[in-house]
Parts: C-alpha cells; structure tokens; sequence
C-alpha cells in the first residue's frame, strides 16, 4: 500500500507573515472587505505573480479580485520589488490593457494564467476566479497583465 501526500503551495508562503498581514489590512480597509475575503485576494495575487515570474510564454492575467491583490502589493515599492526579484529575477511590470487584447479571447487569457499558477503546484482559489472576470477592460483591473514576458532562451 502507497500512501501519496499531495502539496500545494499557497501565494502567502512567498512572503512574511508581516507582509501579508500588513498587506491583507490594507485591502481590508481600502476595499472594505472581511479579513478571509482580503487574505484569500492577496494569496492569490502573490501565486499569480510567482507564475507570471516564471512565464516565459505570452503575459498573465489576474481577475478583478487578484487584481486588487497585486496594486495593493505594487504600492509598497520596496517590499514588491525585492518579491519580484526573488520570485522572478526581474521587476514585474504592471501594465494596464486600456482595452487592448490583441486578438486573444480573454478566455484563453483565463486558461492560460490559471494553468500556469496549477502548474507551478499553487492553489487556485476559483471563487476569485471566475471565468467572466477576464472581460472587457476598464483601464485597469480584469484587463491588466504583466509586462511581455522575457524571451525564452
């Protein structure tokens, strides 16, 4: 008899205990959410970065939710930069679409950042990652991605 122990990795294992708290309180109280709701954003935000650091492919997309996780994170310059070299080797870029999708479906934006995020063993929330959220962009939010990803070598 074999016995498979299967490990999935979280976005809030990337950071500090401090980090993500200070982080998941400033979403609390700029969004006015429930502390789980602020957790569970900036735990994802943290995975979709990772995968967008490892992404070597056409650049990822975060929902609305994430999204929020992501420009809370991005504000603390200091704390974003140093994750984004650990995680990624280079600063990850914040690029709103301004409606721009260059032809690709934002389902298949979708599959693509979230097979990503799988494949590197992170949970997927998919509560906060609804398949509508990846729709028509507002200028920021569920049309941002990160900056083109580096050229594979």
């Amino acid at each position: 008899m074999s016995i498979t122990i299967s490990t999935h990795r979280t976005g809030r294992s990337l950071v500090s205990a401090d980090l993500f708290q200070r982080l998941s309180s400033r979403i609390v109280m700029a969004e006015r959410f429930e502390r789980d709701l602020a957790e569970r954003i900036l735990d994802q935000a943290l995975a979709f970065l990772a995968a967008c650091g490892s992404n070597v492919d056409a650049p990822l997309a975060p929902s609305e939710l994430v999204d929020i996780g992501w420009h809370t994170f991005i504000l603390d310059t200091h704390e974003y930069a140093a994750f984004c070299d650990h995680v990624a080797g280079r600063f990850l870029h914040h690029v709103p679409t301004d409606g721009r999708n260059d032809g690709e479906s934002p389902a298949a934006v979708f599959a693509r950042t979230t097979t990503a995020m799988r494949r590197l063993g992170f949970c997927l929330d998919e509560a906060l990652w609804p398949r509508t959220a990846l729709g028509s962009c507002t200028g920021c939010h569920n049309g941002c991605h990160e900056d083109p990803p580096p050229v594979a070598a």
